[in-house]
Order: structure tokens, then C-alpha cells, then sequence
């Protein structure tokens, strides 16, 4: 599993996977869905899918594939070495969604929850293996929300598929087993090999499982929360335990908006604000601010030019 894809920004969502088996383009094939690290405060959530020809079921089954949350990591590490050498008859693939990608998807304007986001993150990995010539007439899907709702929604998005989505569907079907696999190996790798964009020196590795309720994952939220800045992007910073450190040990910040214009916001604060100078006449201005001084022209009113000083 090539993850340099992803490392090489790990600010954005990407997709990884295998070769598609030919047997996969030619016999009726199944898929499984699941994915890892939905809950965590801290690294990336990742989907998975796995498939496979029908007639290979009962040999994925005797492989011995479990719920990757029932195994252990040197376990799971064997297993999808098996997976992936059975590329004969198997094919996986991975969407990786960064913890910024996460955050800003449920912060943004029009509603978007986490829900949404996994329904659509496993709708797309669908439409791939349709779209890379797997001939799909069975989909598996641990579900995320109402399974019967969500049953309902993924067979009339593909009719002629025979769509079972499950609670626990990792423990009940060998290839969304599979898949559980394939995304839980993937995001211990990634969250083990995090490269930290942020200038953090030496990072303390040992934050412990993720979740926000974990003593040693609430300790190093708190380490490296900078009180102006924030979080590093390994962070989920919409979760609400990132939300109210920042709250409680952030700086506070006002911002403008449309109950107090520009204009008065400065005079709440004492100051002159650069909308003063929008209406002013043509010439030369200066703006003092707190560690240079600014000048401003004013060429016509729909023109102002600010020279910053050089170094």
C-alpha cells in the first residue's frame, strides 16, 4: 500500500487502490464497505472497499477475515498482506478524508454532517468500481445511520445491484470484513507516519487512541494548542472536545460581521478603520499599524493602492 499520495498533502481527501483483477471485469463480482476512524479527534477518517468474483466467497471466508476491530495491529497487518496478494481475484480501494477536509465539510456554511459525508465518501468508492468495469451485482455496507433508510437510498442510486446494508456488517460478511481491513491498516499507517506541516519541533508521539475521551489524547490536544493559531491539521478542530479547548484557552478574536460594519467596530475600539478611507479623496494617506506603518493612496474611488514598507 503506497501512501505517498497522501502524505504528500495530507491537508486533502485522496484515493488509493489496487490493480482491478480481470476476473472482476468479467464474472459477477461482490463489494464490501467499511471504514475506520470515524469517531477519533485526531488524524483521518477512511473508507474502504473490497471485491471480489461471488465464486470466490466461501475462499475469502477461509481466509479467515474478521471485524479489523476484534484483531490486533500485527494481525490486521497479516491479513492485508493476504488480501493484497490475493490481487488474482481481489481488488480494494481507499478514500482518505484528511482531518481538514473532515472539519471544514462540517463547518461550512450550508449543512454537512459527518453522516452526509460517509454516505456520499461510499457512494463515490461504488461509482469507481463501476466506472473501472467491476461488475458489481452485490454491495455489502456496515451501515451509518438507518440501514433500512440507507438500503433504500444506495439501491435506488444502483438499481440492479442487490444492495444489504448491516449494523456490525464487518462481522457478518467476509468481504466488508475485508474492506474494515484494508481502511483500519491504512489509517494506522497514516496517523503513525503523520507529517506534521506545522514548524512543531520534535512531535510527542504518544497520544494515545484518538478518541476524545482518552486522558492522554485530551493532554496532548492541550500541548500543542497554540492559543492564536490553533490546532495542527492532524487535528479534527470541528470535534467539540478541540472546540472547547480553543474556547477556554484560545485568545479571543471579534469579528466583524453584518451587525457591525467596519467602520464600527473602529470606533468601538478607538481606531480608525480602512473603510475611512475608502470615501476619501485622492492622495496619499498613512496607516499605523501595529508593527509598521502603511502607505495608502488614493488614486480614484475605485482604486486604492497600500505599499507595505520593504525589510
Amino acid at each position: 500500500m503506497d501512501l505517498s499520495p497522501f502524505e504528500t498533502d495530507n491537508s486533502v481527501s485522496c484515493r488509493l487502490s489496487s490493480q482491478i483483477p480481470d476476473v472482476c471485469r468479467t464474472e459477477d463480482c461482490c463489494l464490501g464497505i467499511d471504514e475506520a476512524g470515524r469517531g477519533p479527534v485526531l488524524g483521518p477518517m477512511v473508507y474502504g472497499i473490497c471485491f471480489c468474483p461471488v465464486s470466490k466467497k466461501q475462499e475469502l471466508k477461509e481466509s479467515k477475515v474478521a471485524d479489523s476491530k476484534t484483531l490486533s495491529e500485527a494481525e490486521r497487518e497479516n491479513l492485508f498482506q493476504k488480501l493484497d496478494e490475493a490481487k488474482s481475484y481481489l481488488g480494494w480501494a481507499l478514500q482518505i478524508l484528511s482531518p481538514n477536509t473532515i472539519s471544514t465539510s462540517m463547518l461550512q456554511r450550508t449543512k454537512y454532517n459527518l453522516n452526509a459525508l460517509s454516505h456520499d465518501t461510499a457512494i463515490g468508492l461504488i461509482q469507481y468500481a463501476l466506472d473501472s468495469g467491476v461488475q458489481l451485482t452485490e454491495v455489502f455496507v456496515d451501515t451509518v445511520g438507518p440501514a433500512e433508510k440507507y438500503e433504500e437510498k444506495l439501491s435506488k442510486l444502483f438499481p440492479g445491484i442487490k444492495v444489504t446494508v448491516r449494523p456490525k456488517a464487518d462481522s457478518l460478511f467476509p468481504i466488508v470484513s475485508a474492506a474494515s481491513i484494508c481502511a483500519k491498516v491504512a489509517r494506522d499507517r497514516v496517523v503513525k507516519g503523520w507529517n506534521f506541516a506545522e514548524d512543531l519541533g520534535e512531535v510527542d508521539a504518544d497520544y494515545g487512541s484518538g478518541y476524545p475521551n482518552d486522558p492522554k489524547t485530551k493532554a496532548w490536544l492541550l500541548k500543542y494548542l497554540d492559543p492564536v493559531f490553533g490546532f495542527p491539521q492532524f487535528v479534527r478542530f470541528s470535534w467539540s472536545t478541540a472546540q472547547t479547548l480553543i474556547d477556554n484557552k484560545g485568545v479571543t478574536v471579534h469579528w466583524d460581521d453584518d451587525d457591525e460594519d467596519g467602520e464600527k467596530a473602529a470606533q468601538r475600539q478607538n481606531n480608525r478603520s480602512m473603510l475611512a478611507y475608502f470615501g476619501a479623496s485622492a492622495g496619499d494617506s498613512w496607516i499605523v499599524f501595529p508593527q509598521f506603518i502603511a502607505k495608502v493612496e488614493i488614486a480614484n474611488e475605485d482604486r486604492i493602492i497600500i505599499e507595505l514598507p520593504t525589510k
